[in-house]
């Protein structure tokens, strides 16, 4: 079924003109807000206890422009599948790239975080041409996996490496001396709650995964975060902000409230980018809260600050 969604819908989509895409869109938007009202009361839940200062017309209004974002982030992830390196380089500019570069000449690898802002596709595919490292992706398989094996041919032609949590090792092992990029984007509902970081986020308290710590010090990496800013539709611009450069100098969880704090700014100053429908929150806060917190420090400092 994926293989068949993939040659026969998606990929001859993605030989068509912006123009008839985003014509598309307009049409996806209808039918995702108006006829389907796909996960409507996912979204409008999600945005009212993120900005309980806001009134139910400026939920409303953030939920509308939701939509209209959200349909377009599907029809230029269509296009990605046959979206030019030319292409690219003009639509998804990286305005301060030296920020990564430097560590490249240093001979550093690093690690590059950010959340499911604006258009995340284009940069999985980008970002070995945009950046000197050799560019790994850490992703979360698609249930479809037939369809999930298309895609993932099609975001590593430009040279990305496309990997899971799982096999990651793996894949930076076979890099052997080459100094990498790994990308990680870290806003989706983690797996556990045990093995969470849990912090207040958009007034929330909300589980994080804690990949990007726990590989940073592992590997000694420093971590940039990445903004991606709407210009105009289709054209976005990228923009790199060192988290650390040490990640072994810091406390437990302060990595990882730097990352939180970059994301809710980022989320807040364009507040309709981000992905509403996902099931941020479906993870219930645990009894135990304190307990697991602890828990989950003292392995940390076990592992990592032991000496």
């Amino acid at each position: 079924m994926g293989k068949l969604l993939y040659f026969f819908i998606l990929l001859p989509l993605s030989w068509l003109p912006f123009s008839a895409l985003y014509t598309l869109s307009y049409l996806l938007y209808f039918c995702l807000f108006y006829v389907f009202r796909y996960r409507k009361e996912i979204v409008f839940q999600n945005i009212s206890k993120s900005f309980p200062e806001m009134d139910t017309n400026s939920h409303l209004q953030i939920a509308k422009d939701y939509y209209r974002h959200f349909a377009d982030v599907i029809v230029e992830g269509i296009k990605n599948l046959n979206i030019s390196e030319k292409s690219l380089k003009k639509r998804y500019r990286v305005i301060n790239p030296e920020i990564a570069n430097n560590f490249f000449e240093k001979n550093k690898s690093i690690i590059l975080c950010a959340g499911h802002i604006n258009n995340w596709e284009w940069w999985i595919t980008h970002q070995n041409k945009a950046l000197e490292h050799q560019a790994i992706g850490i992703g979360m398989p698609l249930t479809q996996k037939s369809l999930g094996a298309k895609i993932n041919e099609r975001r590593e032609r430009m040279g990305m490496i496309v990997t899971d949590s799982l096999q990651y090792k793996a894949a930076i092992k076979t890099l052997e001396d080459r100094v990498f990029a790994l990308l990680i984007l870290g806003d989706q509902s983690p797996g556990s709650v045990k093995k969470s970081y849990w912090t207040t986020f958009l007034h929330q308290e909300t589980a994080f995964t804690f990949g990007t710590e726990m590989i940073a010090n592992t590997y000694n990496l420093p971590v940039i975060y990445y903004s991606v800013r709407k210009v105009k539709r289709g054209f976005y611009e990228l923009e790199l902000k060192i988290l650390t450069e040490e990640p072994l100098s810091l406390p437990y969880g302060k990595l990882t409230e730097k990352y939180v704090s970059a994301l809710e700014h980022d989320i807040i100053n364009q507040p309709s980018q981000w992905i509403w429908s996902h099931k941020r929150w479906k993870k219930e806060v645990p009894n135990d809260l304190n307990s697991i917190k602890n828990e989950h420090q003292k392995h940390f400092n076990t592992r990592f600050r032991s000496n």
